[in-house]
């Protein structure tokens, strides 16, 4: 077996698990992870005799990605407790049949049946379930086909394979769980980073191995970004991401992407708590195309928001002027005529209304620093979670810590792109707030 080592030392082996191979010897017979790994350390290092190999989790035989060994019987044991109390984090890509929503999580109750080796959702308090938690964010639809990033809570046996089917979303090529499946099909699932607390540097470690899937080539490469991103769009020019909250441009988000190409301009902004679109630029040349477009406003940029109020009209324009203070990051209101004003103008249109919220759709007509959140607090509604411009008490009785602010579209060299997040209103009052 050729094995691609993704990391080791003298307690980690961290490798990437071909699809199709068992984990450890079963009665198939067939060439195992784990005796083919204990081979290469055997080979490599001229041991004599056994050579230990701790196994601390597993992989489905189909599927494929980083899987971590133990080279110790002390980092076993510490491995093995980091797994059992969910501190290691494991997250897949998984392409599904059907368009998946924008994120979701699953919690059910899944039953083995250890003579068919298949698992099933079942009610709870059935005798041997074990309840299996995930949450997943889609990243890309196209041609009936959505790409999951699949964030696992629990490590049950077939958990998200079962689980997604249950939901109405069977991954491609699950021979198992999915009846659309083709026969020799591969499936869709692959475990790309696993984070582990190192046994004896106790030094937090991500490791990544990429889904070899035909689809979605864009948004698969920029996995690694997780943290800070997902991507949308890439061409010799430009690269369009969707930005995760707490992640600022210029810094984090630059950073994040660096590692996976190089170089990167930022062209325009997005306030760090703001989650959706942004485009940067691939070289200098494109960088100064990008910039003087954004300047002239040669664009377009459209914004969902929450807000805590609802406008008397329904939809309309705004105009305001505002000074910016550097010091406080802070945009404050002030006449046309004040020296250093800045025009500010925006169209928005309420789509939705509950409880004293109302969900907009906002255009941007200039690109001024907070402006949405500045000019809709403005007429008495700011967006809900924004706690520089916004109403605190509506902030802490629906428990939004960061504003409710999404670039769903952005429109930019005659191409539009849009988000697949949405903001939904109505899980703001699942519970008793």
């Amino acid at each position: 077996m050729d094995i691609r080592v993704l990391y080791e030392d003298n307690h980690l082996l961290v490798v990437e698990k071909p699809a199709n191979v068992p984990v450890q010897a079963d009665a198939s017979g067939d060439e195992d992870l784990l005796t083919a790994c204990k081979g290469y350390i055997k080979e490599k290092y001229a041991k004599p005799g056994e050579v230990y190999l701790g196994l601390v989790h597993r992989l489905d035989r189909p599927v494929g990605g980083v899987m971590v060994f133990a080279r110790t019987s002390k980092a076993a044991a510490r491995l093995t407790e980091q797994f059992s109390a969910h501190r290691a984090k494991k997250r897949y890509a998984a392409v599904t049949e059907g368009y998946a929503p924008a994120e979701g999580r699953l919690t059910d109750w899944l039953l083995k049946n250890e003579t068919t080796n298949t698992t099933s959702v079942v009610k709870e308090g059935t005798p041997g379930a074990k309840q299996a938690k995930l949450s997943f964010r889609t990243l890309v639809r196209d041609k009936g086909l959505s790409l999951l990033d699949v964030d696992l809570q629990t490590g049950r046996p077939h958990q998200i394979r079962v689980q997604l089917s249950h939901a109405g979303w069977p991954i491609r090529g699950d021979q198992r769980y999915n009846p659309d499946a083709k026969a020799g099909e591969q499936i869709r699932l692959w475990a790309y980073a696993l984070t582990v607390e190192h046994p004896t540097l106790k030094e937090e470690m991500t490791f990544y191995a990429l889904p070899p899937f035909g689809e979605f080539p864009t948004a698969v490469k920029y996995l690694p970004a997780f943290r800070a991103c997902s991507a949308v769009y890439e061409d010799g020019d430009m690269l369009v991401v969707d930005k995760n909250a707490g992640v600022e441009v210029e810094t984090d988000l630059i950073s994040e992407l660096s590692a996976i190409t190089s170089p990167l301009y930022p062209v325009h902004r997005l306030d760090a708590n703001t989650v959706g679109l942004v485009a940067l630029a691939r070289n200098e040349a494109a960088e100064e195309e990008l910039l003087d477009a954004f300047a002239r406003h040669d664009t377009g940029k459209v914004y969902e928001a929450i807000l805590a109020g609802v406008p008397e009209k329904r939809e309309g324009t705004l105009v305001h002027y505002g000074v910016k203070d550097e010091d406080r990051a802070y945009m404050r209101l002030a006449d046309k005529n004040t020296p250093g004003a800045l025009r500010m103008e925006l169209s928005y249109r309420i789509v939705e209304v509950r409880g004293g919220l109302a969900k907009a759709e906002i255009r941007l007509f200039t690109g001024r620093t907070h402006q949405i959140r500045v000019q809709m607090a403005a007429i008495g509604c700011p967006v809900l979670g924004d706690d520089k411009y916004g109403d605190r008490e509506a902030n802490k009785r629906f428990r939004q810590k960061k504003q409710l602010l999404l670039a769903k579209r952005l429109t930019v060299r005659g191409r539009t792109f849009e988000s697949t997040r949405e903001l939904n209103i109505h899980q703001l009052f699942k519970e008793d707030l």
